[in-house]
């Protein structure tokens, strides 16, 4: 059972930055198809994120160039770095994983989610 556990959330100025951390056990990461999404209240549930196997990347327009996901195999955990944060960022965010398809597609499915930690972005 792969279970994920978030921190870093926090009240930040904008144009700041936060690092959220994401402690995956239950399976290593170099096998599993990793993302962050956010929700804000009264919001559709958004992806920010994503990295397959091979630790290609990919971001909304929303974000990119501004967010960064990565993984420190070492240690199986997934970070999401934010840089020059808005307001319009304040959400709760979640990792989620999911397994591969074929051994090495990820498909944008997502079987395992952490708890969340709030980002509060003040102007």
């Amino acid at each position: 059972q792969v279970q994920l556990v978030e921190s870093g959330g926090d009240s930040v100025q904008a144009g700041g930055s936060l690092r959220l951390s994401c402690v995956v056990s239950g399976r290593v990461i170099n096998r599993l198809c990793m993302a962050w999404f956010r929700q804000a209240p009264g919001k559709a549930r958004e992806e920010v994120a994503a990295s397959d196997v091979f630790s290609v990347t990919g971001y909304p327009d929303s974000v990119r160039g501004r967010f960064t996901i990565s993984r420190d195999k070492d240690n199986n955990i997934v970070y999401l770095q934010m840089k020059s944060l808005k307001p319009e960022d304040s959400a709760v965010y979640y990792c989620a994983a999911g397994m591969p398809r074929h051994g090495d597609f990820c498909a944008g499915e997502y079987n395992y989610w952490g708890q969340g930690t709030q980002v509060t972005v003040s102007s």
